[in-house]
């Protein structure tokens, strides 16, 4: 989408995209808070949006005649709802021979094929909280639902390889991707020290294995800077910094070993030291001396940050019920510039004319019979709580994100 392909997303008025938000109060629907969610905006730039009702079929119909036109198909519900509403890839091909799909159920296979989960669920299955967090504490998770953009960008290599196969064969194909599995990379570490050990290394916290001493230390003005230690040079650049130059020269802290036995200590005097300077001071202060050392940053901090400012990084666009926002673009260049946003994330139901219409044929007198028989719309609709299951099989909340 942000190197020019043409994604046409399909939402339904019922039951539109999860990142709108679950809030289905009448409050809600009036405000329409569904298209003001900063996650949906930050997620569907340069998409197309329409609605179609894929529990009636119509609304089937309309999406098969899309996929007839269309290079690739991506969803990510869970393994039984594509089936049920007639839309997997055996059916899809036969309207499309030349069809790459793209499927990304959380468990596609085994005894958990048919379950559901999110980004936070998918964390759990592989084993990432485990391994975070403090030695003595619980599992942690990591506030940000790592399952999705993971399971996105390895679905996006894998459509990207398929439609160079394509190019090249004239073949589609069917790619059926475990979120969970593209999760497992993660903590390979720890299964791979396990397996070679017998022994499961402990949760570390902001600690590291090797690298003595590292954490994220206190600073004026309730900020914070971090610091790895990786070599016995930094070390002794580190002490010359906070003024502990004794420890330089003490054999037992010469290595990371000699200084695990210590860490607290150690930690104690540098954040007595960060303390009294700001984080971009004490970064300033360390990095001048070789040592690794990082404010940790705010997104409010980001969004004027020197380097992203400079790069353009920002894009700043306009959309309704929004207004202003800025946008993050893609981290490379082509040609010193940016690209561009060249749409922000659609409301609901935006191109239901001009892809229906236009691209469709669908005259306007069959716009408004559509609209007027709930299967696609401008405005988010309540659920209807069994409609979906008694017509179809599937739950309003199929999807296994």
């Amino acid at each position: 989408m942000d190197l020019g392909a043409e994604v046409i997303k399909i939402e339904a008025c019922r039951h539109f995209d999860w990142w709108r938000g679950q809030d289905h109060s009448a409050a809600a629907y009036e405000t329409q808070a569904y298209e003001k969610r900063p996650l949906f905006l930050a997620l569907n730039r340069n998409k197309t949006g329409i609605t179609l009702d894929l529990t009636t079929p119509e609304g089937i119909a309309l999406a098969k005649r899309l996929v007839a036109r269309a290079d690739a198909v991506v969803e990510n519900f869970s393994r039984e709802v594509m089936p049920k509403l007639g839309l997997d890839y055996e059916t899809l091909r036969a309207v499309n021979p030349e069809l790459v799909m793209v499927s990304m159920a959380a468990f596609p296979a085994g005894p958990w094929a048919y379950g559901r989960a999110y980004g936070f669920t998918l964390e759990q299955a592989a084993g990432v909280p485990s391994v975070t967090g403090e030695a003595d504490g619980p599992p942690m998770l990591n506030h940000y639902a790592y399952g999705d953009p993971i399971g996105g960008l390895n679905g996006t290599a894998a459509l990207l390889a398929a439609l160079w196969h394509k190019r090249r064969t004239g073949k589609g194909q069917y790619i059926d991707q475990s979120q969970v599995e593209c999760m497992l990379p993660m903590i390979a570490p720890w299964l791979i020290a396990q397996s070679a050990t017998g022994v499961t290394p402990p949760r570390m916290g902001n600690r590291h294995p090797t690298n003595v001493p590292q954490g994220v230390f206190a600073c004026a003005a309730e900020a914070f800077v971090l610091i790895s230690v990786t070599d016995a040079p930094m070390w002794r650049a580190l002490c010359g910094v906070i003024a502990r130059p004794v420890w330089a020269d003490d054999p037992t802290l010469a290595d990371a070993i000699g200084r695990r036995g210590r860490e607290a200590e150690i930690e104690a005097a540098i954040e007595t030291w960060t303390r009294g300077r700001s984080a971009d001071a004490a970064m300033a202060e360390l990095q001048a001396a070789g040592v690794a050392a990082g404010v940790a940053r705010s997104p409010f901090d980001l969004a004027a940050d020197p380097h992203l400012v400079a790069r353009g990084f920002w894009r700043m666009v306009d959309r309704p019920f929004t207004g202003p926002n800025i946008q993050s673009s893609l981290p490379f260049r082509e040609s010193g510039k940016p690209y561009p946003v060249r749409q922000a994330a659609p409301t609901l139901g935006q191109s239901n004319a001009d892809i229906l219409g236009g691209v469709l044929g669908l005259l306007a007198d069959d716009l408004h019979r559509l609209e007027a028989a709930e299967i696609i719309g401008t405005a988010a609709l309540p659920p209807k709580r069994g409609r979906v299951q008694a017509a179809t099989g599937v739950t309003p909340n199929g999807s296994s994100r």
